[in-house]
């Protein structure tokens, strides 16, 4: 016999027997301790037998074998993610990532997960991706890239900076839900369609100096910024 549990569901061979009991000819299997969710909870099974005298503690080759799996909640930071949006992984990313946008307007977002203001703007940030589809999101998150974050002078949250080719950063700045219309208001003065002489920018030299010592990176600039 076995007993399968499975996204709060249970088992009992191939009959479903919920949380309670659930006869089935030879005996009974009673799963207690579950709630529709498993988390670190003990889970009981007792075997009892029938009426008919059947009882599984005198069949030696009877084993039970329980299992569960459930589904990874979302963070919020996850949720309403467009194609446009990308999760920086370490310095080298992000480097390469200002480096390659090519005239795209970017807009870095600097957050944490325990920051309230953060999560209550997630939503705007979203939408903004979702109706600006040339424009890049790039999410850092700061509680796994304090270093870059401290090398980048990132001390408020949420904290913006954008980016447009050849002219490297244009603005930076904090905003919250309550003023999510700075923001606006700069991906529409710095979105418009230019010309920009020369590849992107990205990071200024200083902060490539910062970043490459603090994780081990080595960062390289077209030839033709190499003296900027």
């Amino acid at each position: 016999m076995a007993i399968s549990l499975r996204y709060g569901s249970y088992f009992y061979g191939d009959c479903q027997v919920g949380t309670e009991r659930k006869e089935r000819g030879v005996g009974s299997v009673e799963v207690l301790g579950g709630k529709n969710e498993f988390k670190g909870r003990q889970i009981v099974v007792k075997n009892q037998s029938s009426s008919d005298g059947w009882n599984p503690k005198d069949h030696s080759h009877c084993s039970i074998h329980a299992s569960i799996c459930l589904p990874r909640a979302m963070k919020w930071w996850e949720k309403s993610i467009v194609p446009n949006m990308t999760e920086i992984t370490s310095s080298d990313h992000l480097v390469e990532s200002l480096a390659t946008a090519g005239d795209k307007l970017v807009i870095v977002d600097f957050y944490s997960p325990g920051c309230g203001g953060c999560k209550a703007l997630h939503p705007k940030i979203c939408q903004l991706a979702e109706s600006n589809p040339d424009a890049i999101f790039l999410k850092v998150n700061y509680e796994e890239h304090k270093s870059m974050c401290h090398g980048l002078r990132i001390h408020v949250l949420p904290f913006f900076r954008l980016y447009r080719g050849a002219h490297g950063r244009v603005c930076s700045f904090s905003c919250t839900n309550a003023t999510v219309k700075k923001l606006k208001d700069a991906m529409a003065k710095h979105g418009t369609e230019r010309c920009s002489l020369g590849p992107a920018k990205g990071l200024e030299k200083e902060e490539l100096l910062v970043l490459a010592p603090n994780r081990g990176a080595r960062f390289n600039r077209p030839p033709a910024l190499s003296s900027i």
